[in-house]
């Protein structure tokens, strides 16, 4: 008698454990780089930095190698950062968590939530970095896409999967047309990226622009501009 065990499952649940962790020291810091002896890591790989006080640990992420350093670029703010202090590097790959439970949720530019609406619904993770699309694969661009808005379905029809500029002034209306888009535009899902946005506006689009109709299907993503450059690539 013969039994068919599946262990893929199991397989996915024990790859993200760490049994043996690889650690360095943080030796110093130039600006917003910190530069640490170890641990062993691979480029892109995030690490953390334990400080001293409270042991907090802050992600940054790997840029660079020089002189057997590795050079790190921090994913939230520097302080508590000192010498010496502890660098520990995780094994799973950069992911980012999707599925409906984000639906109506406005997350950083690390994928956590800032709503104070509780833990996030979503479980299932997707590779932050992928390789690119072959561009022969790439569908053609035949359907038009109703944005729910006459003036650019009529004088600028755009069409499933193109993509589209709004260039203007400040105080002359991009927030007031891309809130407009986002709630009647034909789709299910609005994915909506506030990068480098002023912090004060980003209340006044969500509340006053995108509204509870707009938010319903959306995920907001927001990265203001006081936050540091690699969060707001990340948030991109």
């Amino acid at each position: 008698m013969s039994v068919a065990l599946n262990l893929a499952k199991y397989h996915l649940c024990l790859e993200p454990l760490q049994p043996i962790q690889a650690q360095g020291n943080v030796t110093q810091v130039v600006g917003l780089v910190v530069e640490s002896c170890g641990p062993a890591c691979r480029l892109g790989a995030v690490c953390d930095i334990v400080t001293r006080e409270g042991g907090r640990r802050l992600a940054a992420e790997a840029l660079g190698f020089r002189d057997q350093r590795v050079l790190l670029m921090p994913l939230e703010e520097i302080r508590g950062i000192a010498s010496g202090c502890r660098v520990i590097a995780r094994q799973q790959k950069a992911t980012v968590r999707v599925g409906r439970g984000l639906l109506g949720r406005v997350i950083d530019g690390l994928g956590n939530p800032i709503d104070e609406q509780g833990p996030l619904a979503a479980t299932a993770e997707y590779p932050l970095y992928s390789p690119a699309i072959n561009p022969l694969q790439r569908r053609r661009i035949h359907e038009p896409l109703d944005l729910g808005v006459r003036a650019i379905n009529g004088l600028l029809t755009v069409g499933c999967g193109q993509r589209i500029g709004v260039f203007a002034g400040s105080g002359v209306g991009k927030s007031v047309l891309l809130g407009m888009i986002a709630r009647n535009t034909a789709a299910d899902v609005n994915v909506i990226a506030l990068i480098g946005e002023r912090g004060r506006e980003v209340n006044d689009f969500i509340e006053k622009d995108l509204g509870p109709e707009g938010l319903a299907r959306s995920v907001v993503v927001v990265a203001t501009s006081d936050r540091l450059p690699l969060i707001r690539t990340r948030g991109a």
